[in-house]
């Protein structure tokens, strides 16, 4: 089944790409959501329309995507959190607090568009995390974790 993408779906695609999924996948999950139409001959005339007239706004968007990415490069971030013997945290730090304290440093972001490689993390030391800024552009973000001083 082809489909035209009303919205970002994460490990899909991204708005107005056209993806082809299972029958069950597109009939009972992603037009009953508003997620995605049919790929019909009509709909993807209309979507090579709008996407000629978006082509300019487009433009304007990846740059600022770009400024960003170089602002992010910039930031040494560290997160603190409590940990015990051998630098194991007590809980974990996820996507959400990196976030949180990206937004303590004036980027805001939604949460999902976050990812940190490997998963959650347990332990004290230095990380990774993907931010995708735009379709086009993914920022790679160094971060330390920290012991806290209560710990």
């Amino acid at each position: 089944m082809e489909l035209i993408l009303k919205g970002d779906v994460p490990n899909l695609g991204f708005k107005d790409d056209i993806v082809t999924v299972k029958n069950g996948y597109g009939r009972n999950f992603l037009i009953p959501k508003g997620l995605a139409i049919l790929a019909t001959d009509s709909a993807k005339k209309v979507l090579i329309e709008n996407l000629k007239q978006r082509e300019f706004k487009e433009k304007k968007i990846i740059e600022e995507a770009k400024k960003t990415e170089e602002k992010l490069q910039k930031v040494e971030l560290k997160i603190s959190a409590k940990s015990g013997k051998g630098g194991k945290l007590f809980g974990s730090i996820s996507n959400s607090n990196l976030n949180d304290e990206l937004l303590k440093l004036g980027f805001e972001f939604d949460k999902n568009i976050i990812s940190i490689k490997g998963g959650l993390i347990k332990k004290i030391g230095t990380y990774t995390a993907s931010i995708r800024l735009h379709r086009e552009i993914l920022c790679e973000l160094s971060f330390e974790v920290v012991e806290g001083e209560d710990s």
